[in-house]
């Protein structure tokens, strides 16, 4: 009698092991758009591009979030045949499912606001935050630029599975994905009827143009390069385009006060991945002097914190006329961090980092629904201990069909199983 009750008591554990809750929602299928290859609408290897969707339901039917994947860009022939053989430059390298945490969560209690809406994410692989478009493919290469193509392609789709009927519409994206919310957001606007609530967020996609620590100015050549390999001129706002070079364009700060369409500007001070690419890139510093401080601002040297806090008064004073209107939002925290609307706990989570006692999640959704507006932002680091500054964000392009979903269910399977061995040895004995 013991040892059935002990046999079902650890069948009855290796359930729940297979059932343990976890913070990162559900796991949202991949789609190809085919019949988009057929517009020339491809990745930077041909094939067809993809998003994920999560259908919404009760009050959120007709609501619609509409995300970018982030994952940087490629500015030369070398490195976008690089990104052509990964899920950053083909369809065919992504993995069947993705998690959907943070802003994309299914579940109320982790993203109060936007839970229950249509849920969309929208792979990145183009290499050119979706601006892209070059008739011409070098047979030799085979190489593809055709992001904008991508980002109508996938919206007249959407549009066809109901977002022709939204009364809620917010375009949002991370890191490059971040910046292009911002290149599309008047764009999105203009392809949605007419009373649609629509809005646009930008978490970590406000790229600052500033010379690296050896005087150089590595990431305006660099944006430069971009913009001429792909031909993103003329997919770039024409606010901004008729005013000055395409090229500097894809910086935010001279574009942002022309977008019509109500945006909120999420960023750290201190962004991790403009610290270690733009102010201190690895070839404005050969010897690594600053490898230390950018695996961890608590490494940092004192000259070097002042280097950081120059930086944050650059990208401040880059921001001043984001705030001209109080359909504006903004939300700067000094943490040390990329990407916070797609991980649980920067999203909404008991420790996640506040800025005048507010969450992000909370900060963004009062912005949106018009409750409470919020343009704040923090006092300089190290003043705010609610944020982890070891810059050790997960990735913010979750390809959980090829790691993160497979490494979550390898290891309940694993757990499961281990469960049943000790049982058969058990009943064995």
């Amino acid at each position: 009698m013991v040892d059935l009750r002990l046999g079902q008591w650890l069948k009855n554990l290796a359930c729940v092991l297979l059932l343990l809750p976890t913070t990162e929602g559900l796991y949202a299928g991949i789609t190809y758009v085919r019949n988009a290859v057929a517009k020339g609408a491809v990745c930077l290897d041909g094939s067809p591009p993809a998003y994920h969707l999560d259908k919404g339901f009760g009050t959120g039917i007709n609501s619609w979030l509409v995300h970018f994947e982030g994952g940087g860009w490629c500015n030369n022939v070398t490195t976008c045949l690089s990104r052509k053989h990964t899920h950053l430059g083909s369809s065919k390298q992504m993995g069947p499912d993705i998690a959907f945490s943070g802003i994309m969560n299914n579940r109320q209690r982790y993203n109060p606001d936007f839970y229950n809406w249509n849920r969309v994410k929208i792979r990145y692989c183009d290499g050119s935050s979706f601006t892209g478009d070059v008739q011409a493919v070098n047979p030799a290469t085979n190489l593809h630029f055709r992001g904008a193509r991508i980002w109508l392609a996938v919206i007249e789709e959407l549009i066809a599975k109901g977002m022709k009927n939204a009364e809620n519409a917010l375009l949002s994206g991370c890191s490059a994905g971040g910046l292009a919310s911002i290149f599309h957001c008047d764009g999105f606007r203009a392809l949605l009827p007419m009373g649609t609530n629509v809005k646009c967020l930008s978490d970590a996609g406000y790229f600052i143009n500033v010379r690296d620590v050896s005087g150089a100015p590595h990431i305006q050549t660099y944006f430069s390069e971009i913009v001429s390999l792909h031909g993103s001129a003329k997919n770039l706002p024409l606010s901004c385009t008729s005013k000055m070079k395409p090229a500097l364009c894809f910086f935010p700060q001279y574009l942002v006060q022309q977008i019509r369409t109500p945006l909120f500007i999420l960023n750290a001070a201190y962004d991790s991945w403009q610290i270690k690419n733009i102010l201190a890139p690895g070839v404005a510093d050969p010897l690594g002097a600053w490898n230390a401080c950018k695996f961890d601002i608590s490494n940092c040297s004192s000259i070097q914190l002042k280097t950081m806090q120059d930086f944050r008064m650059r990208f401040l004073s880059a921001l001043y006329r984001t705030a001209n209107s109080s359909s504006k939002g903004l939300y700067v925290d000094s943490c040390y961090a990329h990407c916070q609307t797609e991980t649980q706990e920067t999203w909404f989570m008991p420790n996640s980092p506040l800025l005048s006692k507010t969450k992000i999640a909370k900060a963004i959704g009062d912005w949106f629904y018009d409750r409470i507006p919020f343009q704040k932002i923090d006092c300089p680091y190290p003043c705010n201990p609610t944020c982890p500054n070891h810059g050790l964000n997960p990735q913010h392009h979750l390809e959980s069909g090829s790691a993160a979903v497979e490494e979550t269910i390898l290891m309940r399977w694993f757990l499961y199983w281990l469960v049943v061995i000790h049982i058969v040895l058990f009943l064995r004995e």
